[in-house]
């Protein structure tokens, strides 16, 4: 049994085959009060326990954090202020269900559903459909919406830290703007601040970024000039987080969320962040990344990603045949599963890793 906890309401299903086999149970979630939010959830669990068939397995879903994930401990929530002091919202449900519970951050779900049932085995499928030897095994899945988050997954693990709160890419720093966070410049505010900037209205009088891809794509009147600048300005914030980011996993990047609807608006200006230089005190420039970088979603940068380039060294003294590639490459695409199902997927998949169902 699982949960996509918002703010404002709480959606229970179950999964079984890694499909969803009951309908959505959508409650209130009551963020001020406590006491009235844990019988929501006790009681959306129950509803859902009486749909199937059979007893289930494991309660396991995404929360709010900062938690202490782990031990199933929830910590202050901004967008459900009735939590406070830490709460074991884990150990509640598992005393009500006598069940294993497992709680995890959204952004890390995400990451695991696309790493074990999304991107990262077509990426694998695909290259092997080419004859090429790689295989990738690390991965970033990064969500754009109202806020900018993310989650690592190494070879099939999650990657949550000592903390649980590994991947909290809207703290990054960005060289388009020093002095805010990265979610300031990488988020649905960043591109109405930018379209109400450019198009010289008043902030409050905003339009949403599909309303504003709409303008930018002409199927909306307004300014489109400054919707296309708005999403290029994001584009290329996004680009420096990705390229911050794949300076330390090498992996492949999976961009999922409400915004990446508009992604053919921002997506050149972050594959040209990405494959930018550095200038050196010599005057020489350096690329930015030591990897080349690839954009699955463009059919013909996708078929050279995939192009088979290893060939064989031999070894001289001993007669071995060894496989080399000699082009370091990665990759970044929009999710084909959506970030909901991918979330679903990482809670039902980290369940059964837990259970060993």
């Amino acid at each position: 049994m699982t949960l996509d906890a918002g703010g404002t309401n709480f959606v229970f299903t179950a999964m079984q085959g890694g499909k969803v086999i009951t309908k959505e149970i959508t409650l209130p979630s009551y963020g001020h009060d406590l006491e009235k939010c844990i019988k929501t959830i006790k009681g959306g669990f129950q509803i859902v326990k009486e749909e199937i068939d059979g007893e289930p397995a494991a309660i396991s879903f995404a929360f709010p954090g900062p938690s202490d994930y782990p031990n199933g401990i929830i910590g202050d929530l901004y967008n459900l202020p009735g939590f406070r002091g830490g709460v074991p919202l884990g150990a509640i449900l598992e005393s009500e269900f006598k069940l294993p519970v497992f709680i995890n951050n959204d952004g890390d779900l995400y990451a695991y559903g696309e790493a074990l049932g999304g991107i990262l085995p077509e990426i694998n499928q695909n290259l092997a459909a080419a004859g090429s030897p790689r295989k990738y095994k690390n991965l970033a899945g990064l969500t754009l919406g109202t806020g900018f988050g993310g989650g690592l997954v190494n070879d099939n693990k999650l990657w949550i830290g000592d903390n649980a709160i590994a991947a909290e890419v809207w703290l990054f720093s960005n060289r388009a703007d020093q002095n805010v966070n990265a979610e300031e410049l990488i988020s649905t505010r960043a591109i109405r601040n930018s379209y109400a900037r450019l198009a010289g209205i008043a902030a409050d009088f905003a339009l949403m970024p599909k309303d504003i891809a709409d303008i930018a794509t002409s199927r909306k009147e307004g300014n489109a000039e400054a919707a296309k600048i708005a999403f290029a300005e994001f584009g290329k914030a996004l680009g420096d987080s990705v390229a911050n980011l794949l300076t330390l996993i090498d992996g492949i990047v999976v961009i999922g969320g409400g915004i990446t609807g508009a992604s053919n608006l921002y997506m050149p200006a972050m594959m040209a962040e990405l494959n930018s230089t550095f200038d050196q005190a010599s005057g020489d420039k350096i690329p930015r990344l030591a990897q080349k970088i690839f954009n699955l979603d463009d059919e013909e940068q996708s078929k050279e990603f995939y192009k088979n380039r290893s060939k064989e060294i031999i070894v001289k003294e001993t007669g071995k045949k060894l496989c080399y590639d000699p082009l370091p490459r990665l990759a970044v695409a929009t999710s084909r599963i959506g970030a909901s199902r991918a979330i679903a997927l990482g809670a039902y998949a980290y369940a059964l890793s837990k259970t060993e169902l």
